[in-house]
């Protein structure tokens, strides 16, 4: 059975369809969701894309939690179904709380757009099992809104717990705290980061490396060897 992989689409989100080629050149089904259909269409996974789903009103990802999609991807998350949240995706992550924190605007007060080092803390997620510990990968990183923060007891957790999946090397380039790219959660099914995986998934395009393609080959092994 193909292992199907749903990006949802929200009004906004511009890196949609770069998910779903990525998802594609790994291997699996892509399947595009609608944020005003709650049904998922029995996808086995999703990835929440970048973007500025309803431009960033409000805050970035505030108004997007609330669309119909996300009251299925919610209830389904927490069952355990894998969701990777990536930039805008990550934002919504912690505006439904699915991920602890929140996204605050760049220290520096500008847009960034660079190539990103980050190095991979946790390869035990189902979005990171394709890397290992300590393994250093780079990835472009786009956003204004990238400033991870939470309150000290939140990133004592977190590090204390192994959640904090990546960190940026080579500089900061946000201000967020403790070098923060991605954490996931408890359970390791629900992974967010601010710079984009799905950029980084063949050598002619993006960086001119493949560092990305282990998100997506990461889940599709977890759902077959499920």
């Amino acid at each position: 059975m193909t292992t199907r992989i749903g990006v949802v689409t929200f009004p906004g989100t511009l890196d949609d369809q770069d998910a779903l080629r990525a998802v594609r050149i790994a291997g699996a089904e892509p399947v595009s969701l609608w944020h005003r259909d709650k049904d998922l269409h029995q996808v086995d996974a999703v990835v929440l894309a970048g973007g500025f789903s309803y431009g960033d009103y409000l805050r970035a990802g505030a108004i997007s939690r609330f669309s119909p999609v996300m009251e299925t991807l919610i209830e389904q998350a927490k069952a355990g179904m894998p969701v990777l949240g990536i930039c805008n995706g990550f934002q919504i992550l912690t505006e439904a709380h699915l991920l602890p924190g929140a996204m605050l605007r760049n220290n520096h007060l500008h847009f960034i757009c660079r190539d990103q080092k980050l190095r991979v803390e946790n390869a035990e997620t189902a979005w990171t099992s394709d890397y290992s510990a300590g393994q250093e990968i780079s990835v472009p990183l786009k956003n204004m809104d990238g400033r991870y923060t939470a309150d000290e007891r939140t990133l004592d957790e977190l590090e204390a717990e192994g959640r904090v999946a990546f960190r940026y090397l080579d500089g900061n380039p946000n201000g967020s705290l403790r070098d923060i790219a991605g954490i996931t959660n408890a359970a390791g099914n629900i992974v967010g980061l601010m710079p984009h995986p799905e950029h980084a998934v063949e050598p002619l395009v993006g960086t001119g490396r493949t560092d990305g393609l282990g998100f997506f080959t990461s889940i599709i092994k977890k759902l077959v060897n499920a």
